[in-house]
């Protein structure tokens, strides 16, 4: 990663957070049967290398783009996942659907940034 921009800076950062916070949710969740915090840990897990992938690519606003929509998306669906099992109640109304919905749409994006840099690249 050669002059990494704060923005792509900021993507690893985070993904080394969700690595941190999956494994020890994780642990939480099979030592307590957790099946909510169980799925939060398995989401947090799961993207956190993608948002390495795309902290490595970041020269793309597209890409940075997509690291971002996923990184609100995840904080919305795994944080509920986690509020509900660890403090009893949701984040607010709809964050657990609206962080998916953010999921899709940065998944998307991913799609959108590799179709965008392989029509640069003909």
């Amino acid at each position: 990663m050669s002059n990494p921009t704060p923005a792509s800076r900021l993507l690893l950062v985070a993904a080394g957070l969700c690595g941190a916070l999956g494994v020890a949710a994780a642990a939480r969740a099979s030592h307590a049967g957790d099946d909510n915090l169980g799925i939060a840990a398995n989401f947090l897990l799961l993207h956190a290398p993608v948002l390495i992938g795309l902290s490595v690519i970041a020269v793309s606003r597209m890409a940075l783009a997509a690291g971002a929509v996923l990184l609100l998306g995840l904080v919305l669906f795994a944080g509920d996942l986690a509020a509900r099992s660890l403090l009893g109640g949701a984040l607010f109304p709809l964050a657990a659907p609206l962080g998916g919905g953010g999921l899709i749409v940065g998944w998307l994006l991913v799609v959108l940034t590799g179709v965008v840099g392989w029509k640069r690249a003909d």
